[in-house]
């Protein structure tokens, strides 16, 4: 018996813990212990040792799983000359465990397969593995784990090989792949067959060496590898996890042939053998086996995607079979909508690339696909017959209606949207008896879809459709008159070129308002109708009014009644007489007021506040949409209705300081209201509005009250009042952001801060970099450099960026700033230090999408001072660490980056080169 450390015992204590303490607490504190336990560097031998023990499963797993998560994440830690002796104890491990626990075999596979990947002096690791167990039976379960955990760990991001290690094993894996074609055919020639795990795991296996990319296509054609899970394709008596695994690996194959010509032989194989499986779908089909469907669907489909370029240039030749769009509407026609989901990414696919083909050819080839297509979805869409209501937004059926709604708009073009209206129609109009209300309802459904894009110019079918509609007796199926509201609204643009259906339109929609299922569809229609007619419905203004006042007695949702003020009353209130135009923004105004007020006195009597946003948003609403300018001279229409609103405003975000998602609506409506009315109200309401969000800022940090600031820096520029206000602002936040995690806690602040500090610049350069408070802002926008929030970095590099493309214009000069100096001596000092950290960033800290933001920066660097910029990058490359791990850049590449970067022409080659150099390093 071997001696057990002490260290062990403590974990052998705390996995019991975890596993058998009934008391919570007990089992908490033991989770957070083995946590830093795994995190310090004694985790290697003591997990090695428990490894050893073979304790009990629970205890062995976390000793796995510490060994895979060191592997992975902490490798550095370890000495070189340590990495050969544990190779050859991880390999033991996985011999002695072998039949202890399958996911335990699974975390040992990974950790050995990533010890691979990281060790360059382990050259060919899968051949080690089947020299190693390829002869033994017994051994052939965890040889199939690791040469199926391989391949996938190639491409594991956490494992950050760098470009040029990932390379190397990739080519290591092609001369590999030959020799796993064949021991995967002896296995699967031997006995396999009879065995339905081994089978599962010889399918796995090949679908992950297809899905890295390196199996010789041909050669696996030629091996008649393929051919057993096509038998077991065929054959629905299989058992769900063997078909699902067969299934898995023909798509994986597919997946892996998108380079159709390089790998011909196995391209025609794999489409013989998926038109070979209609069959067995029909039979899937007669025995209500829905899973197997969905499988076979799912071949026939990633089979189209990898054919799509044949469908589309030699459509019915070869290949191009059209016969695959059958099977594909075979899937469509299938009673459950999971099914057919499967088919639609590649319908969108095939729209996307014939939409610029010419039009009569694509209709006369794939027109008639598409139109069974559209008839199968409507059929899809159908309600179930004995619902009574209508249909909920938030189901998945719900959901899957508006991918269908989105999927139609987009393939219709391939029949024509008008044509297909009509063709809809005439099978509504056409069916003798009637349809039932739930085809109905769904006809109308796809209809409304494509409504928008019926020519204006139709005079035949839209205006039976119309009078079918606005005639609907009040007794038909409340879904029916649902989905019919929303297509009237959809059609606003054919009523705008036909008046004369005006008037009736509206009694409908009004109609339509009093009826509280219907309430909410109607205010949208009436937006949809508001926002295309504003001419002719200026003469309803009043009646517009007259629904806003009453729109919450109808049981409008708050939604609704938001696009209908915007669009409906607000819209059209801009296509009313001048002076009308004041009285109608100070009485809309006044009524969400009155409401306010109201609220804050029932408050200060019963101590309870209520949730102002509705009102707030409809103010929001107002000056938003409003976009009206004074005329000549004339005051501004809106000013009137800010200033009166505003001592209300101060008290309601007395009220509701601490919630920030209020705070967010409040500063949302005031921003609106600054934007609408600009400088009109700068002389009255610029000091009162920036002086209370400093105050409340200070007790109630809010990012809000600093994107606030910075639309008033936007819209009113240089201001003493405003220049007070980012002294104010800035020391709360610098408070804020100092302390512990204090950047990546806040990472709202870092944006809203930063974006003020942006607009200053623009606005007023010489005084902002001359403020007490930028030297520490310029100091926190280099810690920022390395946020992995996207807008927090985003509004930190901006803000750099803006630094850099600093200039002092003539309008600068004329209102006293004399700062050239200023901004050179800034520059200076910060230039070096902004290409290091930002460098570092796109290395080791932030993901790879935001790149393209530090390219930027960097480009205008080199367009104010290439020489100064390819001194500061220099020195920048010269201090990174060269020996970190296996990622990293060789010296020839540095060179050559740093060559590259300096001499580029626009600032995306700089953006290329930087994202070449960092995969250098993931």
């Amino acid at each position: 018996t071997m001696s057990v450390s002490q260290n062990a015992n403590n974990v052998l204590q705390a996995v019991n813990n975890l596993y058998h303490n009934p008391n919570p607490a007990d089992k908490e504190k033991a989770s957070k212990w083995l946590g830093e336990f795994q995190r310090s560097v004694f985790a290697w031998e003591t997990a090695d040792q428990l490894l050893q023990l073979k304790n009990e499963v629970e205890s062995t797993y976390f000793a796995a799983q510490t060994m895979r998560t060191k592997i992975l994440f902490s490798f550095r830690e370890l000495p070189a000359e340590t990495h050969e002796s544990l190779k050859e104890s991880l390999l033991n491990h996985i011999e002695q465990l072998a039949n202890m626990s399958p996911i335990l075999t699974t975390q040992l596979c990974l950790a050995v397969s990533d010890l691979a990947l990281q060790m360059p002096s382990w050259k060919m690791p899968a051949v080690t593995f089947m020299q190693k167990y390829g002869k033994d039976h017994s051994s052939l379960s965890y040889l199939l784990e690791l040469l199926t955990v391989l391949p996938e760990e190639v491409n594991n991001k956490s494992l950050r090989l760098g470009a040029n290690r990932r390379s190397e094993i990739i080519d290591q894996m092609e001369d590999s792949a030959p020799m796993v074609v064949e021991l995967l055919k002896t296995y699967i020639g031997k006995r396999a067959v009879s065995d339905e795990k081994l089978l599962s795991k010889i399918f796995k296996c090949l679908a992950s060496w297809f899905y890295l990319g390196v199996l010789p296509g041909n050669h696996v054609a030629r091996s008649k590898l393929l051919e057993v899970p096509f038998s077991v394709l065929k054959d629905i008596s299989m058992s769900s996890s063997l078909y699902e695994s067969a299934c898995d690996c023909v798509c994986a194959a597919l997946y892996a042939t998108e380079d159709v010509t390089k790998n011909s032989d196995l391209v025609q194989l794999l489409f013989e053998g998926a038109h070979s499986l209609r069959e067995a779908y029909h039979s899937a089909i007669a025995h209500e086996d829905t899973d197997k469907c969905l499988n076979l669907c799912r071949v026939f489909t990633e089979l189209a995607e990898s054919l799509l370029e044949m469908l589309v240039n030699m459509p019915g030749d070869g290949l191009g079979d059209l016969v695959t769009l059958d099977l594909l509407l075979l899937c469509n026609g299938h009673c459950q909508y999971e099914v057919a989901e499967i088919t639609f990414n590649f319908w969108y696919r095939l729209s996307e690339m014939l939409y610029s083909s010419n039009e009569d050819i694509v209709r006369q080839v794939f027109g008639p696909y598409i139109e069974r297509l559209i008839c199968s979805l409507v059929r899809h869409c159908q309600m179930e017959p004995d619902n009574d209501k209508v249909l909920d937004e938030n189901n998945d059926f719900s959901d899957f209606r508006s991918r269908v709604a989105e999927l139609v708009r987009d393939v219709v073009f391939l029949v024509g949207p008008t044509e297909c209206f009509i063709h809809l129609f005439s099978m509504l109009s056409s069916t003798s008896p009637p349809s039932t209300w739930d085809v109905t309802e769904a006809t109308l459904f796809i209809m409304s879809s494509i409504a928008k894009h019926v020519k204006t110019s139709e005079g035949s079918v839209v205006p039976q459709v119309l009078q079918a509609i606005l005639s609907l007796p009040s007794e038909t199926h409340i879904a029916v008159r649902h989905t019919s509201v929303q297509l009237v609204g959809e059609l606003s643009a054919w009523i705008e070129k036909h008046p004369d259906f005006l008037d009736h339109t509206l009694q409908f929609l009004t109609t339509a308002l009093q009826c509280q299922e219907l309430a909410s569809v109607a205010a949208t229609a009436l937006q949809y109708l508001c926002e295309v007619c504003c001419q002719q419905m200026a003469q309803h203004y009043p009646a517009l009014l007259q629904l806003m006042q009453v729109s919450d007695e109808l049981k409008v949702s708050a939604d609704a009644t938001l696009g209908l003020l915007k669009a409906g009353v607000v819209t059209v209130l801009r296509h009313l007489p001048t002076q009308q135009i004041k009285e109608a923004i100070t009485h809309l105004c006044s009524m969400q007021v009155v409401v306010l007020g109201q609220q804050i006195t029932d408050s200060n009597n019963s101590g309870q506040t209520k949730d102002p946003t509705i009102w707030l948003d409809r103010l929001a609403t107002i000056f938003r949409n409003v976009n009206v300018t004074s005329q000549n001279g004339s005051v501004h229409p809106c000013k009137e209705a800010i200033e009166q609103m505003w001592p209300v405003l101060k008290s309601v975000l007395e009220k509701i300081k601490s919630e920030n998602r209020i705070v967010e609506r409040w500063c949302r409506c005031v921003r609106f209201a600054v934007r609408s009315a600009g400088r009109s109200i700068q002389s009255t309401m610029l000091n009162l509005i920036s002086e209370t969000i400093t105050h409340t800022y200070l007790t109630d940090p809010h990012s809000c009250f600093l994107y606030l600031g910075s639309v008033l820096v936007d819209e009113y520029g240089i201001d003493t009042s405003l220049s007070t206000m980012l002294g104010s602002f800035a020391e709360p936040t610098f408070k804020m952001l100092n302390e512990k995690d204090g950047l990546s806690e806040h990472p709202d602040t870092v944006d809203d801060m930063f974006r003020l500090c942006s607009r200053f610049l623009e606005k007023c350069p010489a005084h902002f970099l001359s403020h007490p408070a930028c030297p520490a802002l310029l100091n926190c926008a280099l810690v920022g450099l390395k946020h992995e929030h996207r807008d927090a970095n985003a509004s930190v590099t901006k803000f750099l960026r803006n630094v850099m493309e600093c200039k002092i214009s003539n309008t600068h000069k004329a209102s006293g700033e004399g700062g050239q100096h200023i901004i050179e001596q800034v520059i200076e000092s910060y230039g070096g230090q902004i290409v290091e950290q930002s460098l570092q960033a796109c290395l080791f800290h932030i993901p790879t999408y935001m790149y393209p933001d530090v390219a930027e920066l960097w480009w205008a660097i080199i367009e104010r001072n290439r020489q100064a910029f390819s001194t500061w990058f220099m020195s920048a490359l010269k201090n990174l660490p060269t020996e970190a791990t296996l990622a990293t850049a060789t010296p020839e590449q540095t060179l050559q980056f740093h060559a590259e970067v300096t001499v580029a022409t626009e600032w995306k080659i700089v953006s290329y080169h930087l994202r070449d150099f960092c995969r250098l390093y993931r």
